[in-house]
């Protein structure tokens, strides 16, 4: 399938099933991570936001029926609460300085990130997502948001025990260890989309917990391209051959100076036993 113009490669995407309602139309979107701030690729569809991922192991490909995809790549579009990606950019907005609450700001300038016009395409979502985590007054038929602290750390909450609960239906054994480490992973989960200071740790504080450590990358994984790159989102074979040809050379660079080290200073066993037959005459 052709999923991004002028590109008609296929890859293999695993994603929700778009609501009924909609018309199934996406539309790759970048966004700024809420935890990391680095570029994020997502796919929009009928108002549903997905965080899209990658995932590819060396010199593998896809048999999809008849044909051969090139890239055995898998591609996972997630389904992220959108209060989680915009949360960061309405902390920005609102200018809160020491004990001042900040200030209230048109949704349309809140959304509006230079460089990152994906978050344009969020604006018919923002609202809805953001009323529970934000103070809202009307004036003139405008609206005018600012973020609550006291709202946000509800709704942390909130999240934090209900992904509790679901985690302990997937496994008994899980749900019988204590509550209080059951509370611990979940929160290390939501970890990985909020910041340290301040929402992680006045969650932590809340729940009676240690700040959870940051999760050590996999050694394998490979990273997304984004939406803003040349070829967004598709995976560049010509880059990857010589990316995997370059870990090859310096493996073996590395095995051929590990092996010449060794053989320093090394003699041939044949020599060995010629000394030693000439030592004996």
């Amino acid at each position: 399938m052709a999923w991004w113009q002028g590109f008609d490669e296929t890859r293999l995407l695993i994603a929700a099933d778009p609501p009924v309602a909609g018309d199934g139309a996406g539309q790759l979107i970048s966004l700024r991570h809420p935890k990391s701030g680095n570029t994020m690729c997502c796919v929009l569809v009928d108002g549903m936001l997905q965080e899209l991922n990658w995932f590819r192991q060396s010199y593998s490909s896809w048999f999809l029926g008849d044909y051969v995809s090139e890239d055995g790549g898998i591609y996972t579009a997630t389904r992220v609460d959108p209060v989680f990606v915009l949360l960061p950019i309405f902390e920005e907005a609102r200018m809160k300085k020491g004990d001042d609450p900040g200030k209230y700001r048109p949704l349309d300038e809140i959304i509006f990130v230079d460089g990152y016009p994906g978050y344009q395409q969020l604006l018919s979502i923002a609202e809805n997502s953001m009323q529970v985590v934000c103070e809202i007054k009307e004036i003139d038929s405008s609206k005018y948001f600012r973020l609550d602290d006291s709202k946000v750390l509800a709704w942390l909450y909130h999240k934090a025990c209900q992904l509790k609960q679901t985690l302990s239906m997937l496994d008994s054994n899980y749900a019988a260890r204590e509550e209080k480490h059951r509370l611990a992973d979940a929160v290390s989960i939501l970890g990985e989309y909020l910041k340290d200071e301040p929402w992680l740790k006045l969650l932590c504080d809340r729940l009676r917990i240690d700040l959870p450590e940051a999760p050590k990358k996999a050694p394998d994984a490979e990273t997304l391209p984004t939406a803003n790159e040349s070829s967004p989102g598709i995976w560049n074979g010509s880059q990857e051959k010589s990316k995997s040809d370059n870990k090859v050379t310096t493996r073996a660079a590395g095995r051929q100076a590990k092996k010449i080290k060794l053989e320093t200073g090394s003699h041939n066993i044949r020599d060995m036993f010629t000394r030693a037959s000439s030592s004996k005459k």
